[in-house]
C-alpha cells in the first residue's frame, strides 16, 4: 500500500483512466502514451517539487547568505572547497543568482577557488534534484550524481584557486563594500511562511522550463527514432558523452526541466552517462549563465571555468556510462 502511494502508482492509474476514458486515446498508440507521459510526469514532479522546495526552504532559512559567507570564511584550503561544495547543495541557487553571490563572496574575502566550488555545485546539485533522480532512476544513480557533482565542484574550485586568478575578476567587484548585518532569527511560523512563499515563487519561475522539458521528454519517449539516437548517443559511441555536453551548452534550463529529458533519452537507448552529462552541461555551462558570470569575471577566467567544468562533466558522463549496467 505504501509503495503504491509513494511510487505514485495511484497517479499512474488515475492518468491512465483519464487518457483512455476521458480523452478516448489508446495507450498502445504514440499519442496516448505521450499524453500519459506528459500529464503523469508534470503532476508527479510538481508534487515532489512542492514538498521538497518547502522542506529545503525551511532548512535554508537557517542559512541566509550572510551566514553562508561567515561559514565559508572559517575554512581554508581543500576544506574550504569541500565546504563550498556542500553549501552549494544545501543552499541551491540558479545561474541567475551567480552575480550577486559572487560579489558577496568576494566582498567577504572568500578565496576565489572556494567561490567557484560553490558556483559550480549550486545550480547542478540540490536536494530536489536528488529526489527527482531517485524517483526516475533509483537511489544508486541519484547518490552517485550528487557525489560526482560535488567532486566536479571541489576539484574545479581547487584548480581555479591554485591558478591564482584573482586578477581575472572585474575591478569594480573589489571596490564594492557592504555592511554585514546580523541575520534576523525568524520564528517557526515565519520560517514556514518563508518556505511556502518560496514554493510559490520557485514554481512560478520554473514551471515553463519544467513543462517544456516534460513535453520534449514525451516527444523523445514516443517519437524519436531509437536507431538514430542509439547510433549517435548510445553507449557504443565513444564520443557520445562529448556530443551530449556540446548539445547541452547552448540550452538553458533548470535542473528540474532537464531530468524528464534525460529520462526519455535513456529510455530510447542513450547511455546513462551521456544523458546526465547533457543535463549537467545544460545547467552548469549554459550560454545564459556564462553571459551572467562574464559581468563579474574576465574572459580568461570564463574560458578556464568552462574548460575545467566541461572536462569534469565529460569524465562523470563516461563514469556513468561504464557503470550504467550496475546502476539501473
Amino acid at each position: 500500500m505504501f509503495g503504491y502511494i509513494f511510487n505514485f502508482g495511484w497517479l499512474n492509474d488515475l492518468v491512465r483512466f483519464l487518457v483512455e476514458n476521458i480523452f478516448k486515446l489508446s495507450m498502445e498508440k504514440h499519442i496516448g502514451s505521450a499524453v500519459h507521459f506528459f500529464i503523469y510526469d508534470t503532476i508527479k514532479i510538481l508534487i515532489l517539487l512542492s514538498v521538497m522546495i518547502f522542506a529545503i526552504s525551511y532548512a535554508r532559512s537557517f542559512f541566509p547568505p550572510e551566514k553562508t559567507k561567515k561559514i565559508l570564511t572559517k575554512f581554508q584550503g581543500v576544506k574550504g572547497n569541500i565546504m563550498g561544495s556542500i553549501l552549494g547543495i544545501v543552499t541551491p541557487f540558479c545561474s541567475c543568482s551567480s552575480v550577486p553571490i559572487f560579489i558577496g563572496f568576494v566582498e567577504a574575502h572568500i578565496p576565489l577557488g572556494v567561490t567557484f566550488s560553490f558556483l559550480i555545485t549550486s545550480p547542478m546539485v540540490n536536494e530536489a534534484a536528488f529526489v527527482i533522480l531517485l524517483s526516475a532512476f533509483g537511489f544508486k544513480v541519484a547518490f552517485l550524481y550528487v557525489l560526482t557533482g560535488m567532486l566536479v565542484g571541489i576539484i574545479g574550485g581547487m584548480i581555479i584557486g591554485a591558478m591564482k586568478l584573482e586578477n581575472q575578476v572585474q575591478e569594480y567587484v573589489y571596490e564594492i563594500k557592504s555592511h554585514g548585518i546580523e541575520s534576523y532569527q525568524p520564528t517557526n511560523r515565519e520560517r514556514a511562511k518563508y518556505a511556502l512563499d518560496d514554493v510559490i515563487s520557485i514554481i512560478k519561475k520554473i514551471w515553463l522550463y519544467l513543462i517544456i522539458g516534460i513535453a520534449i521528454g514525451a516527444l523523445i519517449h514516443n517519437w524519436a527514432p531509437e536507431d538514430l539516437l542509439t547510433k549517435y548517443a548510445g553507449p557504443n559511441n565513444p564520443f557520445a558523452v562529448i556530443v551530449g555536453v556540446i548539445f547541452g551548452i547552448p540550452l538553458y534550463a533548470n535542473v528540474m526541466g532537464t531530468i524528464p529529458i534525460a529520462q526519455a533519452l535513456i529510455a530510447k537507448g542513450v547511455g546513462l552517462g551521456t544523458a546526465l552529462a547533457f543535463m549537467m552541461a545544460t545547467i552548469a555551462l549554459s550560454v545564459p549563465s556564462i553571459i551572467l558570470l562574464k559581468k563579474v569575471v574576465k574572459q580568461k577566467l570564463i574560458n578556464i571555468f568552462v574548460l575545467i567544468t566541461g572536462i569534469g562533466i565529460i569524465l562523470v558522463g563516461y563514469l556513468f556510462n561504464i557503470l550504467g549496467g550496475f546502476l539501473i
